[in-house]
């Protein structure tokens, strides 16, 4: 049965709107799934970024906690050095102290008699020479030569060595000076120094860690007391 033109474009029509229905189901699944990957990459970008900051962050808050150990640190030193300067000063200050009593010395005739006797002798045992000059103050002279006699004799005593011992009339130690004595040999190559100052220099050298606990009682930090 032949079918008519109106049966003809019915079937068109119908074909057409399957075709379409079936274009439009398509494409609505298109759009679906890649709605769906769209999603799923953006979560992926999103977490992949929130890794990033999170990890940044993360680097940022140590470095921060570095930085605040660091400068923990350096105000912690910066505070013990300025403990340690006023502990030093306050050293330094009794030693002066002691300096400026050196005076007081010199100003017991009798006892500075004894102390320049021994100062002198126990050089000439240091120096075990047979020819040696003596440099003292021009206010020390006349004592100094006073006892040259006596500390020659206990030489010898100790010694059984003779020894020529003269005061440097040219060269003198400074008049400011404390007090004490100098001694030179082979022409003033070798010298031995026994001024007061001298003498407290070394002595306070080994005096400075008693000092310190005296002062500031003991460093329980310290293995060692020098």
């Amino acid at each position: 049965m032949a079918l008519s033109d109106s049966d003809v474009q019915k079937q068109i029509k119908h074909m057409m709107a399957f075709i379409e229905q079936e274009a439009n189901e398509k494409a609505e699944e298109i759009d679906a799934k890649a709605e769906e990957e769209f999603n799923i990459e953006k979560g992926r970008l999103v977490q992949q970024q929130r890794l990033k900051i999170m990890e940044y962050y993360e680097k940022k808050e140590k470095q921060v906690e570095l930085q605040k150990k660091i400068q923990s640190s350096n105000m912690l030193n910066q505070a013990r050095l300025k403990v340690l300067k006023v502990k030093e000063d306050h050293v330094r200050a009794v030693l002066d102290e002691a300096r400026k009593r050196l005076g007081e010395v010199t100003q017991n005739q009798g006892r500075y008699a004894q102390i320049l006797e021994s100062l002198i002798l126990q050089a000439l045992f240091q120096l075990f020479e047979t020819n040696v000059s003596v440099r003292v103050r021009p206010q020390d002279r006349e004592l100094v030569k006073s006892v040259l006699p006596t500390v020659i004799t206990k030489y010898n005593d100790e010694t059984s060595r003779n020894v020529a011992l003269a005061i440097n009339e040219e060269v003198q130690l400074s008049q400011e000076s404390t007090g004490g004595i100098e001694l030179y040999t082979h022409q003033n190559r070798i010298k031995i120094s026994n001024t007061l100052e001298a003498r407290l220099e070394l002595i306070s050298q080994q005096l400075i860690p008693q000092i310190r606990t005296a002062l500031f009682g003991r460093n329980l930090n310290r293995k060692f007391s020098d």
